[in-house]
């Protein structure tokens, strides 16, 4: 993991960051994917994963969305551990629910390579799961992507930036940013 980021590193990637979705732009588009989860999922008795960190967010502000039953769980794996650059994949946490014969929602904050989320269908396969499906809070629009190609659900669209807000962190911070802002840095 990277030395932790100043006090004024903070606070100057945030003044100059553009904000790229705001607090309504982000609601709107959250109401319209809980609509679309919900037609898909409502009748399967479901298990939600949140990715952590960067999922408990969308994962909370999707939740009182769904109006049917389902069960929360999470799991930890993670390539950037604290960096802007992804590296090995390590596994934290895995579900502690069991995922046999279940439709599972896997929740996460970005689909950027697809590198970890592709990891991660894969072992709630192994793990005997029925179907297993994507929800990210936004997906970047990338020329080539290394692992999942696309999310089953994405609430909003980006370029190729490196985001913060809503659950996304710069170096471990800024996840609780009211909006999405991406950085003015090289990621």
């Amino acid at each position: 993991m990277q030395d932790r980021p100043g006090h004024e590193e903070l606070m100057r990637v945030r003044r100059d960051a553009e904000l790229v979705y705001g607090r309504q732009e982000i609601e709107a588009a959250l109401d319209r994917m809980a609509a679309a989860i919900t037609a898909r999922l409502a009748d399967r008795d479901p298990i939600l994963l949140a990715v952590m960190i960067g999922g408990i967010v969308p994962l909370g502000a999707l939740l009182p969305r769904l109006q049917f039953p389902l069960q929360v769980d999470y799991l930890h794996a993670t390539r950037y551990q604290g960096s802007t650059r992804g590296g090995h994949l390590a596994w934290l946490r895995k579900p502690g629910l069991s995922l046999k014969d279940r439709s599972v929602l896997i929740v996460d904050d970005v689909l950027d390579h697809g590198i970890t989320l592709a990891a991660i269908l894969e072992d709630c396969r192994d793990a005997g799961a029925r179907e297993v499906l994507t929800a990210v809070l936004i997906s970047k629009r990338l020329a080539l992507r290394k692992g999942l190609q696309a999310a089953d659900f994405a609430a909003l669209e980006t370029g190729d930036r490196y985001l913060f807000g809503w659950g996304m962190d710069y170096h471990g911070y800024l996840r609780n940013g009211e909006g999405i802002y991406a950085a003015r840095i090289q990621a």
